[in-house]
């Protein structure tokens, strides 16, 4: 089902897909370099990522590898949707040190309007579709779903 207004589409209810692609946002290079920096070169903590003008995803702002899992959150807006990678270390269950990389979509649902929340979500698949390799997704809607043992946990799964 086509959730857009596409009268004559000959896609409408073709492809459950067709419904992401319908916010018409496009991931731009940069945020598709910004991944594979933080996934290659590993320099990074995190990087931040929006959507500007209701078009485009670009990065936002990103952190060294000497920021914190704290650092990261506190760029994340509170009233705004962001998406996000962010480089977590952890500790397995046997005491081994471990790092994987996760992509985060943040919502702050009673802080954003219904429209960004659904332009933000319309258009995740556009973004995830460039970030090919992510380890793991973790959606965060308030602020304890970013508690540091939260995603520590989440991170073992």
């Amino acid at each position: 089902f086509c959730f857009a207004s596409c009268i004559g589409c000959p896609l409408q209810g073709a492809r459950p897909s067709h419904t992401a692609k319908m916010s018409g946002v496009t991931v731009k290079d940069e945020v598709v370099e910004m991944y594979n920096r933080i996934k290659m070169k590993k320099d990074l903590r995190y990087c931040v990522f929006k959507i500007e003008d209701k078009k485009f995803v670009v990065n936002e702002c990103q952190g060294g590898i000497e920021e914190t899992f704290d650092d990261f959150v506190k760029k994340l807006p509170e009233d705004q949707p962001r998406y996000a990678l962010c480089d977590i270390d952890y500790e397995t269950d046997d005491g081994r040190t471990q790092n994987k990389l996760a992509f985060f979509f943040w919502s702050p649902d009673d802080k954003t309007s219904v429209k960004d929340r659904m332009l933000y979500a319309s258009s995740k698949d556009a973004i995830k579709k460039k970030l090919v390799g992510i380890m793991k997704e973790i959606q965060a809607n308030e602020a304890s779903d970013l508690d540091e043992a939260f995603v520590a946990a989440e991170m073992k799964r």
